[in-house]
């Protein structure tokens, strides 16, 4: 059975444990098949006890779940657990002989809503993953983001979560990390290493700060069974895409040993600028292992080790691929994550997290690059440590914390003008830059989750303290309540966030620096960089319908002063961080969820967004014309970039036998704005008549798209112990030309795949 759309295993912030034992009527244990489902956290596993009948589901999302225990010679068992606080919950299921009358009845559609929700928050789980739609290298881990409504992609997958410019957070278990992780800056954890993701825009805890426009917790840790098991996928399609994972997992006593190791390659990893998709080649590859030991039913210590990489070309536009211009840029990425979760007593449990982290990106050009050659080096090393105590008094969970966040930037730049004609006179034809220092960011929270019959309050405050170029600090409340109606099956919410958003700090020491004048010394502009305070407001409900369909429903508005943005040097691919004076961000969401209906699953979400900003510009390095609007700009307002009106996006499967189903989906994306600094003509000769078709001039948005999707899937072969599937995937099958940006990064445009099949062949043991 497909889990459309979202499906979940754990939330790093709003997550339990069972422990559950399963008795034999003489009280003795004994091993059983556990069925344990959530319809509204889209959660559904089949596990096993041990042979004393013990078993530990770590990682639940909070929320209610029905628990069905199967054994043969034994009566069917089915009963409704709720996991309310992060201290285990201790269930025991004692057995009844067959041969006693029960009738068990499956109510799984009585898990639909969650009736202690206290906000809106997207759930993306293992079963939704393996039947996911093909991803192109780099970005698998995106896709899975971007299906939900609020996020959409500019540039080259760079998500944005209800307008917000590069303030994405993936929490890695349990570890945040701030930086942009789009296929273009960084390396991407590979989705097929994900169990889970839990996706906030609103009612974001208070334990989260600094990149807010959306919080990703990204879980790569499996339940730990007995035995060892694991997973193998080989995947392959168009653009000569190939691409090959294994992981695998062993349990002995006490003990849990896993790896995995991926390797990708591609000629579509960046989304090109011209249809042709020159110079586009791109490789990856991760490797990751991870232990945990319960040293007592108190104590747990989890070791985590990941390297990530990723080599790729810089696509080309006409003028450059004839000149013969040849750009390429790497990422490697080293971290390793220690954690440590003592339980103090029933009620009270401590945990402590640790990071060290090293990455690098590098930018290299030939000499026949036009107008310029780029050469860039920038790496950091990061050490961060939090720790939390977390305290259930019944109808309230307590958790306060402290974290810091260290890390030392050290940033090199080279350029060589190779055709001056593109330039002022006044721009020296060379020029480098060496930067380093050390970014220092400290906070400390406390949170309330409480539950006061149908009602359920969600408190907080954050303080933070950021250090770079500038000293700043700022203390941010966070607030979320719920009403559930149980007669209507309906939860009715509202939350508010206080944000305080740190700068990106992508190339902010060259763009900070004095000696950037030198680049525009007739026409130069350079301000600091201060971080953006918001505050977030959203309302909704949750509703089950039919007792089938699930519908969530969010308005939202968002407020920010010193809204932040990026810029780029010209020519090069060189960004960095620039504000505005405010922003304002509105807009609704709405979703459809059908976990199953007969042999029907799926999902459809539509998003209206509109985003403004408001001059005067407030910091940023701005150089030529652009400092001459930025300094001239002081009143008025224009359309953010992400300001794309109406998004759809829906997928439906039908389950043709019991091994077979086949799907389709649809996107419609009404186009995001754009500023153009030439004319079409200059256009044209750049990227061609079929990009500049798809671009309105006049009304400077991207005219509308809509791309479909269907794909097939197989179970191959099923036993107990082994299953292996195949899923064949069509894209964008009516061929659009896809343009999703025009002018942005890397060259200026950016253009989705054209049509396009993948397949993907898994095994699971």
């Amino acid at each position: 059975m497909m889990v459309p759309g979202v499906l979940p295993l754990h939330a790093q912030s709003a997550s339990g444990e069972l422990r559950l034992q399963v008795n034999d009527p003489s009280e003795l244990g004994v091993k059983a098949a556990v069925q344990i489902v959530s319809e509204a956290n889209q959660y559904s596993e089949t596990l096993a006890t041990d042979a004393h009948g013990a078993l530990d589901v770590p990682r639940l999302p909070f929320g209610t779940y029905q628990v069905t225990v199967r054994r043969n010679g034994f009566a069917v068992s089915s009963q409704m657990i709720q996991i309310r606080s992060a201290l285990p919950l201790q269930q025991t299921i004692v057995l009844k002989l067959s041969s006693t009358t029960q009738s068990v009845t499956v109510h799984a559609q009585s898990t639909l809503i969650d009736p202690d929700q206290a906000g809106s928050v997207a759930q993306v789980g293992s079963t939704f993953i393996h039947h996911r739609v093909a991803s192109l290298p780099g970005r698998s881990l995106q896709d899975l983001v971007n299906s939900q409504p609020g996020w959409l992609y500019e540039g080259n997958a760079v998500l944005h979560p209800r307008g917000s410019e590069y303030q994405t957070q993936f929490v890695v278990d349990g570890i945040p990390l701030t930086d942009n992780r789009s296929p273009s800056f960084g390396p991407e954890i590979e989705a097929n290493d994900v169990q889970s993701l839990s996706i906030y825009t609103a009612g974001i805890p208070a334990e989260y700060g600094r990149a807010l426009g959306g919080v990703i917790e990204v879980n790569t840790l499996q339940n730990p069974q007995a035995g060892f098991h694991g997973q193998a996928v080989l995947s392959g399609g168009s653009f000569d895409t190939a691409g090959a994972f294994l992981q695998g997992q062993e349990v002995w006593g006490k003990n849990t040993f896993g790896a995995s190791v991926n390797g990708n390659t591609t000629h579509h990893y960046l989304n090109p600028v011209v249809p042709d998709n020159f110079t586009n080649h791109g490789r990856t590859g991760d490797f990751s292992l991870n232990f945990a030991r319960d040293f007592t039913p108190n104590d747990h210590l989890s070791v985590i080790a990941r390297h990530e990489l990723a080599n790729f070309d810089i696509p080309n536009e006409y003028v450059q691929q004839a000149a013969g211009q040849r750009q390429t840029a790497g990422d490697y990425e080293t971290m390793g994550i220690v954690s440590y979760q003592h339980i103090f007593s029933p009620r009270v449990l401590g945990e402590l997290h640790g990071m060290v982290r090293g990455d690098s990106h590098d930018f290299n050009s030939n000499p026949q690059s036009t107008p310029v050659m780029v050469f860039q080096k920038n790496y950091s090393h990061e050490a961060y440590l939090r720790g939390a105590v977390t305290a259930d008094l019944g109808r309230n969970e307590w958790k306060a914390g402290v974290e810091s966040d260290n890390t030392f930037l050290h940033e090199g730049f080279h350029y060589d003008i190779t055709d001056p004609g593109q330039y002022d006179p006044s721009t020296p034809p060379t020029f480098a830059f060496q930067g380093h220092r050390a970014e220092l960011d400290q906070a400390a929270f406390v949170q309330d989750l409480a539950r006061l019959g149908n009602w359920t309050i969600g408190v907080g405050v954050r303080w933070d303290h950021y250090q770079l170029l500038l000293n700043r600090q700022a203390v941010s409340p966070r607030l979320s309540i719920s009403r559930f109606f149980p007669k209507a099956n309906l939860v009715v919410h509202a939350s508010y966030d206080r944000v305080f958003e740190t700068p990106s700090s992508e190339n902010i020491l060259f763009s900070s620096s004095p000696a950037v004048a030198a680049l525009s010394p007739g026409n130069f502009l350079r301000l600091p960089v201060e971080p953006s305070l918001g505050n977030y407001y959203e309302a909704g409900v949750s509703k089950a319908l039919f007792g089938k369909v699930k519908l969530d429903a969010n308005y939202y508005q968002r407020r920010f002063t010193n809204f932040a943005d990026d810029d780029q040097l010209d020519n090069t691919s060189i960004s960095f961080p620039i504000s505005f004076n405010k922003a304002l961000i509105y807009g609704a969401e709405a979703k459809l969820t059908l976990p199953h209906w007969g042999r029907f699953s799926g999902f459809g979400s539509y998003s209206y967004e509109v985003g403004n900003a408001w001059y005067p510009v407030t910091g940023g390095l701005f150089l030529g014309n652009n400092a001459a609007a930025a300094a001239a700009n002081l009143s008025g307002h224009f359309p953010i970039s992400q300001d794309q009106r109406n998004t759809f996006r829906g997928r439906m499967r039908y389950q043709l036998v019991p091994r077979v189903w086949v799907a389709g989906g649809a996107e419609f994306n009404s186009g995001l704005p754009f500023a153009f600094g030439g004319d079409p003509a200059t256009a044209l000769a750049q990227y061609g008549q079929a990009v500049v078709d798809r671009v309105n001039f006049d009304a400077g948005r991207i005219r509308p798209t809509v791309l479909l999707s269907a794909s097939v899937g197989a179970d191959l072969y099923h036993s107990e112990h082994m299953t292996t599937s195949l899923q064949i995937d069509g894209e964008n099958l009516t061929n659009v030309v896809d343009v999703i940006d025009f002018g942005g990064l890397y060259s200026g445009n950016s253009i989705g795949p054209s049509r396009s099949v993948s397949a993907r062949l898994s095994t699971t043991f």
